[in-house]
């Protein structure tokens, strides 16, 4: 299982990034994703996940300015997250997840639950 995230960098406050996550072709049928933020001595905190009947959930800080999407065909898929109006305390590594091999998935926003993970991509913002 392979997930590669990319588009982060460094923005001004009130400024736009979107999120790139490639998701490996063996993993493509699975709709079970979400993206997660980490900054340094914290546990990973949920952004918005994709659940599988399709049904997204944001937390409450992403709210209004975040938007989770997935493309997806037989052979390539790539989760994204536009964030728009971002604020400094956005500032994060940013990660994508994923659940493999099941039918059913909540969209949960507890890091426990996904097995799978990129490598993250750093968005700082500045004030």
């Amino acid at each position: 299982v392979q997930l590669v995230e990319s588009g982060g960098g460094s923005v001004q406050s009130g400024g736009s990034l979107r999120l790139s996550c490639a998701i490996s072709r063996h993993i493509v049928r699975t709709r079970c994703f979400a993206w997660f933020r980490q900054t340094a001595g914290e546990e990973r905190e949920g952004v918005a996940a994709i659940a599988s009947d399709g049904i997204i959930t944001y937390a409450d800080a992403g709210k209004g300015r975040f938007t989770i999407t997935v493309s997806q065909d037989k052979t390539n898929g790539t989760l994204y997250l536009q964030m728009n109006n971002l604020h400094p305390e956005d500032s994060a590594m940013y990660l994508c997840a994923a659940i493999v091999g099941v039918d059913y998935c909540s969209g949960s926003l507890w890091y426990p639950a996904y097995p799978y993970w990129g490598q993250g991509t750093q968005v700082t913002v500045s004030s």
